[in-house]
């Protein structure tokens, strides 16, 4: 009887974990987990080392710089709920905390809010891809876990309109996922935004405010059509 009980224990709980896991992390069109690859990359990625970009990297044809080191693990448009779609790229570098660079991927005017302890947005006047339409380039997580900032000092809180290159540091990968000592894995989330017509950024949280960064890239970025590439240069 207690060997019954045990088994119907352990059943639960694998039913329990597979829900967890097929609701909480990112899932292609066809089903394809993406986490398995990211989780491998994590925990070893010197055994992966053709999954690999560079910063600073411009792919042929394209216009934007990849802005650092690392596994593209999650593209824009994978799910990670029912509802839900990513807005942006998620690269992993496969270090810890405040060791990875974080570059600008294009020319732009950088903008810090106050209450920002791990993000940045660079203002990009004219879309290189669709001349006449301003852009916004959103960097997050760059602190660890607790909110302690990896940003370059030169942008502190508060910072408005600076001028920066592509190839400008930024700051450094980090966990902070907006909930103290509730880290994410070490990388960065880069998406970019729409213009709201009036100067300003839409709500970087909605896909639909934000655009496919493939062609800017040079790169299959989009998780519709790409279902299992490992998104890297021709």
């Amino acid at each position: 009887m207690n060997r019954t009980k045990l088994l119907l224990s352990v059943m639960i709980v694998s039913v329990i974990v597979l829900v967890y896991f097929y609701f909480r992390y990112p899932r292609t069109q066809k089903g394809v987990n993406r986490t398995a690859m990211v989780l491998a990359w994590l925990q070893n990625p010197q055994v992966y080392p053709d999954w690999r970009v560079s910063a600073g990297t411009r792919c042929q044809g394209a216009v934007f710089e990849l802005p650092t080191d690392g596994f593209i693990g999650y593209l824009w448009g994978d799910s990670f709920y029912p509802g839900h779609h990513h807005q942006g790229v998620d690269i992993f570098g496969g270090t810890e905390v405040g060791v990875t660079p974080v570059y600008a991927a294009y020319d732009g005017y950088l903008t810090r809010l106050p209450d920002w302890k791990a993000t940045v947005i660079i203002r990009v006047p004219e879309d290189p891809l669709q001349p006449g339409r301003q852009i916004w380039l959103y960097y997050t997580h760059m602190a660890d876990q607790n909110g302690n900032s990896f940003i370059s000092s030169q942008f502190p809180p508060g910072s408005y309109e600076i001028f920066v290159s592509a190839g400008t540091l930024l700051g450094y990968q980090g966990n902070f996922s907006g909930t103290p000592d509730n880290p994410t894995g070490v990388h960065l989330h880069f998406s970019i935004v729409k213009d709201d017509g009036n100067g300003s950024f839409l709500n970087e949280l909605k896909i639909e405010n934000t655009i496919d960064p493939s062609p800017y890239f040079g790169l299959p970025l989009n998780a519709k059509t790409n279902h299992s590439t490992v998104p890297l240069c021709p």
